[in-house]
């Protein structure tokens, strides 16, 4: 009968053991906790400094230069929004790399060249090592030649990073992209390791993507401007990094170098902290 079976679950339900209100919420709490920390620890700080940088230093009727990487990324998000909202207007950009001109199209960003704006009130990037002296390591991403003809142009150039890129000095912590003519590129690596300022140096060719400085294919990774790129490997830090940019850059067959040296206007640093700006 119905009274039977109601009375044969009650006898189990009893054996089970009982979980308090009080328990229930503290596992919710841990799994939203583990879930927040992997979920969007870096990823998070990244978000911080792009939005902070566009909130802080985008006005209506600016030339911006818009930079590339996971951290830039963020930036050209914000820029997006803003614009659409209607908070920003009469705002033009120029983009370091096809991708970032593909998101920034799909966000409906005017896009524009150096060819018809040389002068650009600010732009935002990120960096892959940032030393006390606010020299930069970029071109992680491949796209470093560009940045450098696009940041240079700019009355500012904000950097956003999270306090993992900071270094006490540059080279063990990043390796130095170097963008080479693939004409006689191996000449032109031997020629580089030769440099008495990148001495210590193990120059990588770059191989499969040109997006990143892993290996991920069997080929030699072209840039945007059809270039190869090197990699310099250091153990210990770079003596004169200024002066090993300008040595690299005198050399014939290097298109450009990852060094970036006097450049920063600002350093927008996100870390367990929260957000600080740094300035020269």
């Amino acid at each position: 009968s119905y009274s039977m079976i109601f009375f044969a679950r009650s006898l189990q339900n009893l054996k089970r053991p009982v979980i308090s209100h009080s328990n229930i919420l503290r596992k919710k709490r841990h799994i939203q906790t583990f879930r927040l920390e992997n979920m969007t620890s870096q990823d998070e700080l990244k978000k911080q400094t792009g939005y902070k940088a566009v909130d802080d230093y985008v006005e209506s009727g600016m030339v911006v230069g818009l930079g590339t990487g996971s951290t830039a990324y963020f930036a050209v998000e914000r820029l997006g929004q803003k614009l659409k909202s209607g908070e920003l207007k009469d705002i033009v950009a120029i983009p370091t790399s096809i991708r970032t001109k593909e998101q920034a199209e799909s966000l409906g960003i005017p896009l524009v060249t150096l060819d018809t704006h040389s002068k650009l009130d600010v732009a935002i990037d990120g960096a892959d090592n940032v030393d006390p002296g606010f020299n930069l390591v970029k071109g992680g991403g491949g796209a470093l030649l560009r940045e450098k003809m696009v940041e240079l142009a700019a009355d500012k150039f904000i950097v956003i990073v999270d306090e993992s890129k900071l270094c006490n000095g540059l080279g063990p912590g990043f390796p130095i992209p170097v963008e080479i003519t693939p004409f006689c590129h191996e000449h032109t690596i031997r020629t580089i390791a030769a440099l008495p300022s990148c001495g210590g140096c193990k120059p990588v060719l770059r191989l499969g993507s040109s997006s990143n400085n892993k290996v991920d294919g069997d080929e030699i990774a072209v840039t945007d401007n059809g270039n190869y790129i090197v990699d310099l490997h250091f153990t210990e830090t770079i003596k004169d990094a200024p002066k090993m940019a300008a040595d690299l850059k005198a050399l014939c067959g290097v298109v450009d170098h990852g060094i970036f040296s006097g450049m920063t206007t600002a350093v927008i640093c996100a870390g367990a902290d929260g957000v600080v700006v740094k300035t020269p």
